[in-house]
């Protein structure tokens, strides 16, 4: 799957619940942290994820690490920052330390559904596909969780990846009915039926994403020359070539249309 996901930094508030304090009394509940609330402290670690977070977009990562770093210095117990530093010792190959940061960081809010789904794609990528689909599906169990779509997607490419087609095409076809505007999950979901040997409905997907240009790229027209390839249409098969060679002329697609290998 070939994406950049760009983390972006939430600082979650804490509510603090006050319990008894005598017999037949109850102190009521304490109100909800805002922004006059916070900290000096509580300031700079949100600053320095937020530029943490901006530098690991841009693929900086090590002054990224830099400024988690800093923010832990700040405050040694922010899970957003144990989080944000494992993704970014993932993406610099130290799966050690990154596992040790996501851990980290559940343990210190056992209910971040965003940790949860960033610490099963590192487990699905590490080949760990059992922990990886149970991640995924602690994250789908969070009550305050508001991506449901984007952990259905990330489960049904690693359901793919272990070669378990029947599960990652219904995972990707509930990710495509709450989000039918994400190519993402189109292109992957069409990529599936493709392997399953479902020719027509993989047609379906991909087509939808062809037919935009501001969403088709060299994947997305490869993938529909293979399918039409396979239904025996050589005139879309030309086609979907010939916009290949005009957008895309050194892409590694075009290179593979030219040679035919259609069936790798």
């Amino acid at each position: 799957m070939r994406r950049t996901r760009r983390w972006s930094v939430i600082l979650m508030a804490t509510l603090v619940l006050a319990g008894c304090t005598g017999a037949g009394k109850v102190r009521p509940p304490a109100e909800p942290v805002t922004e006059f609330d916070q900290t000096d402290a509580d300031r700079r670690v949100k600053v320095r994820l937020e530029l943490a977070s901006a530098y690991f977009a841009r693929g900086q990562k090590e002054t990224a690490l830099d400024e988690v770093k800093q923010a832990l210095a700040a405050n040694p117990n922010s899970s957003d920052a144990y989080s944000l530093r494992g993704l970014i010792y993932a993406s610099m190959g130290e799966p050690r330390l990154a596992e040790e940061s996501f851990r980290r960081s559940l343990q210190l809010n056992p209910r971040d559904g965003d940790t949860m789904h960033n610490f099963a794609w590192f487990l699905c990528q590490q080949q760990r596909f059992p922990e990886a689909q149970a991640e995924f599906e602690r994250a789908l169990q969070q009550l305050q969780y508001r991506q449901p779509q984007r952990t259905l997607l990330a489960q049904g490419v690693c359901e793919a990846r272990a070669g378990h087609w029947p599960e990652a095409e219904r995972l990707l076809i509930k990710s495509y009915e709450m989000d039918p505007a994400n190519p993402a999950a189109a292109l992957n979901l069409s990529e599936v039926l493709y392997h399953r040997g479902d020719f027509e409905r993989a047609r379906f997907y991909v087509r939808r994403i062809n037919s935009n240009p501001d969403q088709t790229n060299a994947q997305t027209l490869w993938l529909g020359a293979r399918i039409e390839n396979r239904l025996g249409n050589r005139g879309a098969v030309q086609d979907l070539g010939r916009q290949l060679r005009a957008r895309y002329p050194q892409a590694p697609e075009t290179l593979a249309f030219e040679q035919g290998r259609f069936d790798e």
